[in-house]
Formats: C-alpha cells, sequence, structure tokens
C-alpha cells in the first residue's frame, strides 16, 4: 500500500482513482460473513468437554423491555405508597388533640374558602328583577278519584278538576 500521500496532497485525479479504489474494494460482492458455527471436532471418549464460548446477541423485543421498565415503576410506585401509608398510619397511632387539629385544618380552611365562593357565585346570579302577576284566579277543588284494584296489584287515578 502506498502511504505517499499522507505526505504530500493528492492531485484530483489521484484523488477519484483512491476513492475508486476503496469504493470497489468495499462493494466486492465476494465478501462473505458467516452467519452459523459448527465445531466438527471429534468429541472425548470419556471425561469433560471443555467449554465452548458462545456470545450472547439476544435481543430483547421492546413490548418485552416496555413491560420490565413498567413493572419496575409500579413497583417503586407501590413502594412509596406502602411507605406514606405506613408513616400515616403511624402518626395516626399517637393521637393528640393538637395532631387531630393539624390534619382537619388544612380541609377546614379549604371547605371554608369553597363556601365563600360558592356564597359569592349566587348571589351574583339572582336577579333584582320584580314580576307583577295581574289577572283572575281560579280555584278547583274537585278532585276525582278512581281506584282499580285487581289481585295484588292496584291503580289509583286521582284528577283535580
Amino acid at each position: 500500500m502506498d502511504f505517499d500521500h499522507i505526505t504530500r496532497p493528492l492531485s484530483d485525479s489521484e484523488a477519484k482513482a483512491e476513492a475508486q479504489r476503496i469504493i470497489a474494494e468495499v462493494m466486492r460482492p465476494e465478501r462473505q460473513f458467516p452467519t452459523s458455527f459448527r465445531d466438527d471436532t471429534p468429541l472425548p471418549a470419556y471425561g469433560d468437554t471443555p467449554p465452548e464460548k458462545q456470545d450472547d446477541k439476544r435481543i430483547v423485543p421492546a413490548w418485552a423491555a416496555g413491560i420490565a421498565v413498567a413493572s419496575i415503576g409500579v413497583g417503586a410506585g407501590i413502594t412509596g405508597v406502602g411507605c406514606g401509608a405506613w408513616l400515616v398510619l403511624q402518626g395516626l397511632a399517637s393521637v393528640t388533640l393538637y395532631g387531630v387539629l393539624m390534619v382537619t385544618l388544612p380541609f377546614a380552611g379549604v371547605a371554608m374558602v369553597a363556601t365563600a365562593i360558592g356564597g359569592a357565585f349566587s348571589k351574583a346570579r339572582k336577579s333584582v328583577s320584580k314580576t307583577y302577576y295581574e289577572g283572575p284566579v281560579v280555584q278547583n277543588t274537585q278532585i276525582n278519584n278512581t281506584s282499580h284494584q285487581r289481585g295484588m296489584f292496584s291503580r289509583t287515578r286521582n284528577d283535580v278538576r
């Protein structure tokens, strides 16, 4: 192999020839790569066979990797929830008046704010117009009551006239 071009720059024609040579060498169709290996050496008649190195080239599918990551996340999350529940239950095991007040104080504050906001909305929605009713008033006091009973079912109908 000629290394003269390392010390001096290549001309355009030399660079083109070198590029074509490299491309032709890489793209040679006779390049073959073995896809399997078969050991034809005879096995010993007695004793242990020496171990043969076997490369591990397994590819894990994406769905399996996703399930593994999800299961780790779920396990860590459940552990966190369990630790939190344990801490809360440990705190509730030693209940004092001040502890109960401290636990319920935020909830009472939120409820008070929600009640104030609801009251403000209900007052803002009320109309200020007054309605005056005028006209004749008719009051019917006659009730027509019919009742039918057959077996275990009965039906009552009230008509107001």
